[in-house]
């Protein structure tokens, strides 16, 4: 009977976590603690310029997404929606957040292309290519995994990735991540809610 009763106190509790739809500290994203180590390890960004998550990142915010442009889903899905949420933003909000976008696909998406394909969403979005090996190694501490699959008929070939968003904040520590299926307008309440509480 003890047992029963522990058990149903616990399930009680986790309900009671879950109740705001899984958001933690008035956040539609959850919050990391720990939060997530950020690699220093530079890739290349769409001028051709070395790019870190840690050394380049210098804004409060920096909101961060896995993919590659031949995605033909979440990827788009994803950036349609964080463009979305830079233009509910005011001035001052925008101007203190970067979204970046890291390819897991780099035999295809060239600087050119990556350049191309953000201009779609937003020409201030960042975009990172670099070796795939670099690529992986700068994801994994960020909980994303990046798996090259097989060639298709088309001639392409599959990419698995993770596809959690990731904030980075000030500190260069991945605070915060969002799921693919975050909408534009809690991707915005979230950015001034963080960004509220770091006003440097």
């Amino acid at each position: 009977m003890r047992r029963a009763l522990v058990a149903l106190a616990l399930l009680l509790t986790l309900a009671a976590c879950g109740s705001d739809g899984g958001t933690t500290g008035g956040l539609h994203g959850t919050t990391l603690d720990p939060p997530f180590e950020v690699a220093a390890t530079p890739l290349t960004d769409a001028d051709g310029q070395p790019f870190s998550l840690t050394k380049d990142t210098d804004k409060p915010l920096t909101l961060v997404f896995y993919g590659y442009t031949h995605c033909p889903d979440i990827c788009q899905t994803v950036m349609s929606n964080l463009a979305s949420a830079m233009t509910r933003l005011d001035d001052s909000d925008r101007d203190r957040v970067d979204v970046v976008f890291v390819t897991t696909d780099p035999a295809r998406d060239t600087e050119k292309v990556l350049k191309k394909y953000l201009a779609h969403f937003d020409p201030a979005f960042i975009g990172l290519t670099g070796d795939l090996d670099t690529i992986v190694s700068v994801a994994k501490p960020m909980g994303v995994g990046i798996t090259l699959g097989e060639k298709l008929p088309s001639g392409g070939y599959d990419v698995t990735h993770g596809t959690t968003i990731t904030g980075i904040d000030a500190d260069d520590e991945g605070t915060v991540y969002w799921s693919e299926a975050t909408s534009s307008a809690d991707f915005a309440a979230d950015i001034h809610h963080l960004l509220d509480k770091d006003p440097a």
